[in-house]
């Protein structure tokens, strides 16, 4: 190990090259710890998790509307526009 002198001679020329580094390496180094490595793969999980909920969702909205041919691929936003459109017939159809 080093003695205390030592120590603080190491981490002054540690912070002396880290201020030469420009700003992008600087980032690339933090981003290569395992501290962040790990918060970014959790990000990540969370993240996938949500968008895969959310994707199961449109396709059980999707499962609900009347479309012809009944596995047309629908992106969101039709899905949506459908949806809106079926609510709007379905209340038509329940003022009669």
């Amino acid at each position: 190990m080093f003695s205390p002198g030592e120590t603080s001679s190491v981490l002054y020329d540690i912070d002396e090259q880290n201020r030469k580094l420009s700003k992008a390496e600087r980032r690339k180094r933090r981003r290569a710890t395992p501290k962040y490595r790990n918060l970014h793969a959790s990000r990540e999980r969370r993240c996938s998790i949500r968008v895969e909920s959310f994707n199961v969702a449109f396709a059980q909205l999707r499962a609900l509307l009347p479309t012809l041919p009944i596995e047309k691929k629908l992106s969101k936003i039709e899905i949506l526009r459908l949806s809106i459109a079926y609510i709007s017939y379905l209340n038509k159809l329940l003022d009669l």
